[in-house]
């Protein structure tokens, strides 16, 4: 569940079987206020356009979806007589397109394709600004998404670093304790390489922030530590001395993220 601002009213997206669904509720309120936000829908639905529009929506989403009973709501729309709510077009026809919660959250919820054709209920710019913010949040997800895949890389390959630490730093003699410490050291020689600062330093920089420096890592530092923790595993390997590991990394650190970053340049500028 995720919220937007639109046109200062907060707009509430739920996630539904995979489906991103947007709540006509808010946006009904968004025009009446929330004693009305209900019968904005109504009448909405009981429109012979809206009939239309959410049956051949459901023809093609939906195989479950109750023809002959469409057929029957689109002949009776128009006609003074004709009322329709939400509960009720769903429970005859099976729709999938727009679902009603109760609780917390409750209200009508519609798929964004709905939600954005009820837009129009509300204002054109209501609509259109709804489109802009509902892209935005998609990208950030995105975003967000692109950001998880390369911490999870970072730390499949961290698993590669510790082994080579543990087959060509750690004495056989020493504790637990004292493994690791070596452990963290090397973890260390990374962190200065790629963020000029040790783990320690880092918390006592940031007191109040929870995890650790690699959990605020962008996109491309992650990218670039990825990368970082293989050439520091052969390093090791090498037997290339502590000291000399941490120079050359860091000169490779610089190297990747002037690359990763004149990349990022560019497609924006190609972009606009």
């Amino acid at each position: 569940m995720a919220k937007i601002i639109v046109q200062n009213t907060q707009i509430t997206v739920l996630n539904f079987e995979k489906q991103d669904y947007i709540s006509l509720t808010d946006m009904a309120s968004a025009k009446e206020g929330d004693n009305r936000a209900a019968d904005v829908i109504k009448n909405w639905i009981r429109n012979r356009y809206t009939i239309e529009f959410l049956g051949t929506w459901e023809v093609i989403h939906n195989s479950n979806f109750k023809v002959v009973e469409f057929d029957h709501f689109r002949k009776s729309a128009g006609l003074p007589s004709f009322v329709l709510s939400a509960s009720e077009w769903i429970e005859c026809t099976n729709a999938i397109g727009i679902i009603v919660r109760k609780g917390r959250y409750g209200g009508t919820y519609a798929h964004k394709d709905i939600a954005f054709e009820f837009g129009s209920a509300i204002s054109v710019p209501f609509k259109l600004y709804l489109i802009e913010e509902f892209q935005r949040l998609k990208a950030e997800e995105q975003r967000q998404l692109g950001w998880s895949a390369k911490r999870e890389l970072s730390k499949i390959n961290y698993h590669i670093h510790t082994d080579a630490i543990k087959q060509n730093l750690i004495p056989p003699e020493v504790t637990p304790t004292q493994a690791s410490v070596i452990y963290a050291n090397e973890a260390d020689v990374l962190n200065v390489a790629m963020f000029g600062m040790t783990a320690k330093q880092w918390r006592e920089m940031n007191p109040t922030q929870k995890g650790n420096i690699r959990d605020y890592a962008t996109i491309n530092e992650l990218i670039c530590l990825s990368n970082m923790e293989n050439l520091n595993a052969v390093f090791i390997e090498q037997s290339i001395a502590q000291r000399e590991r941490l120079v050359k990394l860091n000169q490779i650190a610089i190297h990747q993220m002037s690359v990763l970053e004149s990349r990022d340049n560019n497609d924006r500028k190609l972009l606009k």
